[in-house]
């Protein structure tokens, strides 16, 4: 693997879920788990311009407390429309993020969240050059980006960018076949062009610590005395491609629960028996699927108001298994191709496409009606 980072653990703290005192980040607590993660052999920390709050917090935790040299820590910059109206705006986060921070430089700096719904604002601002240009005055050492959209558009633009130093995908056990997130392809896309990868939501924004009954029997039997996160983050930092797994650890006892099986000595990548267990486990998730699309893609070619069908299936199905309606809008909020379910024209084609003769029509005004 092509890594950047060296001499650590492949877990990285991610500071967007700091433990908070009502509505103010605990900065006491935030030290102490950040302290015990650079003993642990942790050096990788992980904000952004958007996290409100993070990058003070990480100042006062980190950058004010510990020697530069001694850790990596990455931001980012958003040019969604909700982060910013300008170009000049854009451009000028990460002078925000340096002096919030204190941080002088960011080893690692990342256009944020691109999908179909803002990819053009990255050309229109002309961020992909930017970018390196703050590379070349030294404020970044490294740079890549975040990616919420489909495996062609992630071929694209790493066609179009071949100098991205690494990417920043969400992977985790069951995403990976998932064709709303498509997890496995894009890693091997990424995996193909060189990138190494940096893994975000790892425990599916912590749906996967509350699994399905099924599944958390399952893998009680085959591990009792493992964590639920420990499953799913020790399967993304297995992946021989992966240079660092994100964990939003907003606890100190999150904080001992992940050093526990990922420190820097003692991490013990999955056995093909703990594979294979995840992968009933996987399954069992999977069977509590309202609908039973299988991800083929045969209905979207010729929709009129392009939508990515199984991709919003998919969000739906994520809200029956987990009962998670905040997560379930959000992830319907960053659809690909942008188009909603209450779009949809009723012209019946996709329904005639449909190999599995799915109510498709009719679940798109469900969807809608739950999550829009």
């Amino acid at each position: 693997m092509n890594t950047l980072v060296h001499d650590c653990s492949k877990l990285g703290f991610g500071l967007m879920r700091l433990p908070r005192q009502g509505k103010e980040i605990d900065i006491p607590q935030t030290c102490r788990m950040v302290d015990a993660f650079l003993s642990a052999g942790g050096k990788y920390f992980d904000t952004a311009y958007i996290y409100g709050g993070s990058e003070e917090a990480t100042r006062k935790a980190l950058c004010d407390r510990h020697p530069r040299e001694s850790y990596y820590l990455a931001s980012k910059l958003n040019a969604s429309t909700w982060a910013c109206k300008t170009e000049g705006e854009a451009k000028g986060e990460i002078h925000h993020s340096l002096e919030r921070t204190n941080a002088k430089y960011f080893d690692f700096y990342l256009l944020h969240g691109i999908d179909e719904s803002n990819v053009e604002l990255y050309v229109k601002y002309g961020l992909w050059d930017y970018i390196k240009d703050l590379k070349a005055q030294g404020l970044v050492r490294h740079w890549g980006f975040s990616f919420h959209g489909t495996p062609k558009m992630l071929e694209e633009l790493l066609t179009e960018h071949p100098d991205a130093e690494f990417v920043q995908l969400q992977i985790n056990y069951v995403d990976w076949e998932d064709p709303g997130v498509a997890a496995r392809e894009c890693y091997e896309i990424a995996t193909r062009h060189g990138k190494p990868v940096v893994v975000m939501e790892p425990v599916k924004g912590g749906l996967l610590v509350n699994p399905p009954k099924a599944a958390q029997d399952i893998l009680a039997v085959a591990e009792p005395n493992a964590s639920l996160a420990s499953w799913a983050i020790r399967y993304a930092a297995s992946l021989e491609n992966v240079m660092v797994v994100l964990s939003g650890m907003s606890d100190e006892e999150q904080m001992r629960d992940n050093l526990s099986y990922m420190n820097a000595k003692d991490f013990r990548p999955l056995s093909d028996t703990e594979r294979k267990v995840l992968a009933r486990a996987r399954e069992a998730i999977e069977q509590c699927n309202a609908i039973p699309c299988t991800g083929c893609h045969y209905c979207i070619s010729g929709c009129p108001a392009n939508i990515h069908i199984p991709e919003l299936f998919s969000v739906m199905n994520g809200y029956q298994r987990y009962g998670d309606l905040q997560r379930a809008k959000m992830d319907y909020s960053w659809r690909p191709g942008g188009a909603k379910a209450s779009e949809c024209l009723q012209c019946g084609q996709c329904e005639e496409a449909c190999p599995q003769h799915l109510p498709i029509i009719q679940t798109l005004r469900e969807i809608a009606q739950t999550l829009e």
